[in-house]
């Protein structure tokens, strides 16, 4: 069912302001097209038309980008004004997607955009948060509104970072706005949000069946907003992204706690969201050494993605998509090869892992130089892009220290990879043998007893980590103990699940009694 502004808008023809270079951009000129869109748009807001709004954004907003601001940016909010009253919240929301649109379509962004960016969004989440906002959003808008204005602070750190070839202007212009997305007050609003909306208390009352809030995705069904708890609940997940940019993953999964990710929830409805989730928690327990728990979500979401991708093709995001979907197949890897847990795979998960990393894995196992550019290539490839988040010192001479945050998570991760060193050696003889000494395994793997004594405790310590309830549990697939200097390995049997095995049955009835009704007899 098209909306009402794609029945108007497929009668206008292209204007020929489009598509030009941007020095030709005229902020004050408004093709006939984007009038339309801006009057709709602003009507379905007041009225509160969600699907109306939705179909705008997802739709109306990305067809007028490639139509006639492939390269030059949207008319100015003020340009548009007159088209919607004037109305300064629609004109705050105007301005966040002028902003977005630029940074995914014009480069290079000054230091002054960026800026000025940081001042819209400020000035947006104060209305949300110290104002009455009586209106209704898609949840896909205010995820992106959470996701880009972390993915804008996560740019100017980057931006700033590279100073070796930056203008004098350029420098004068980061002293000059060298308050903008500063560390502190990017955390302070998304936790603000999350606090103001008191989302953490919403959640906690539905298990008790005290609120209806994932029943309803999160909407307003009787006439109020579902501005401030969406964007409290998507700030959670936008606060865990920026713990796992800043290296503290502990703070980041304390962050997202209040969402059970065992049970859908409004996380899962915008695809996007969902994804983001999975990742950053999954990487948060991979560096936190929980791999149990990074291996069961990462195998999840790519199940997820597996089955449903060809749905989202005609996204916007189809291509991060892809993207994400590659780095959480090696971040599955490199959990799989610290921590053997293919009880925990699906079928057709691991037949994907093993397409593409089948190799790497091989090589991780051995832990020698090879294994060691393994993991640096797949943890270089899937990690997140690490952030500094102190300001520069503009002295000369100029240097980039960009990839300073990258080169510290990635040596503390292959610390991790060294201290596991003869792990892997240990599990595979302790796999063959029920029972074994000391001294038989000391010399199968060449060691004195007192450095495999210590290997094993090590293997002990590794294999466990602490969950986030601050209990001590095993990632390992087996568990050993020594009595009297014999080594008793007892591997751990997964729990059979039966109903599984009488739901496959079944069906296979199903079709073979489909296939004999086929026949026809003679």
């Amino acid at each position: 069912m098209a909306s009402a502004y794609d029945r108007e808008d497929g009668l206008a023809p292209p204007q020929p302001h489009g598509g030009g270079p941007a020095d030709a951009y005229d902020p004050n000129y408004v093709p006939d097209s984007v009038k339309t869109f801006v009057v709709h748009l602003y009507r379905h807001i007041r009225d509160k038309n969600v699907y109306e709004i939705n179909q705008m954004y997802e739709g109306g907003f990305q067809r007028l980008s490639d139509r006639l601001f492939r390269d030059s940016p949207w008319p100015s909010a003020e340009a548009v004004a007159p088209y919607c009253d004037g109305d300064h919240v629609f004109l705050l929301l105007y301005r966040e997607l002028w902003y977005r649109h630029a940074y995914a379509r014009l480069s290079p962004l000054t230091a002054s955009h960026r800026s000025e960016s940081w001042n819209n969004y400020c000035d947006l989440f104060a209305v949300v948060l110290h104002g009455v906002v009586n209106m209704q959003l898609p949840n896909q808008w205010l995820w992106d509104m959470v996701d880009e204005f972390v993915y804008q602070f996560q740019s100017f750190c980057q931006y700033r970072a590279k100073l070796k070839n930056k203008t004098e202007d350029e420098l004068q212009q980061l002293k000059q706005f060298d308050k903008a997305w500063n560390v502190y007050g990017v955390l302070n609003y998304l936790q603000a949000l999350v606090e103001k909306s008191m989302i953490a208390q919403i959640l906690e009352r539905e298990k008790e069946g005290l609120e209806q809030f994932t029943a309803t995705d999160g909407y307003d069904y009787h006439g109020g907003s579902n501005v401030l708890k969406v964007l409290g609940y998507y700030s959670m997940i936008g606060l865990l992204r920026i713990h796992c940019l800043l290296g503290d993953y502990h703070t980041g999964l304390k962050c997202l706690a209040p969402i059970n990710l065992n049970q859908q929830g409004v996380y899962t409805i915008v695809i996007g969201s969902h994804i983001s989730t999975i990742y950053h928690y999954g990487f948060a327990n991979l560096m936190m050494r929980r791999y149990v728990d990074a291996t069961k979500e990462f195998n999840k979401i790519l199940l997820y993605i597996l089955k449903y991708k060809q749905y989202h093709q005609k996204s916007p995001q189809y291509d991060q998509i892809l993207k994400k979907n590659e780095q959480m197949y090696a971040l599955l890897a490199i959990s799989l090869s610290l921590c053997p847990q293919n009880r925990l795979i699906d079928e057709n998960v691991s037949t994907q892992l093993k397409e593409k990393y089948n190799d790497k894995m091989t090589k991780m196992q051995r832990f020698d130089d090879e294994a060691y550019a393994a993991y640096d290539e797949l943890f270089s490839y899937a990690c997140p892009k690490f952030i500094t988040p102190s300001p520069p010192v503009l002295d000369q001479p100029l240097t980039n220290y960009n990839q300073d945050a990258y080169r510290l998570q990635l040596k503390l991760f292959l610390y991790e990879v060294k201290q596991q060193q003869l792990l892997s050696g240990i599990r595979s003889y302790l796999k063959l043998y029920s029972a074994i000494t000391i001294t038989k395994l000391a010399q199968y793997m060449e060691m004195d007893e007192a450095t495999l004594r210590s290997i094993l405790l090590t293997y002990k310590h590794k294999m466990h980590a602490v969950d986030s309830n601050g209990k001590i549990v095993s990632s390992a697939d087996f568990d050993f103990y020594i009595n009297e200097d014999v080594i008793h390995a007892v591997e751990s049997k997964s729990a059979k699940r039966h109903g599984d095995y009488f739901l496959r049955q079944i069906l296979k009835f199903e079709e073979t009694i489909a296939e004999l009704e086929k026949v026809q007899l003679d």
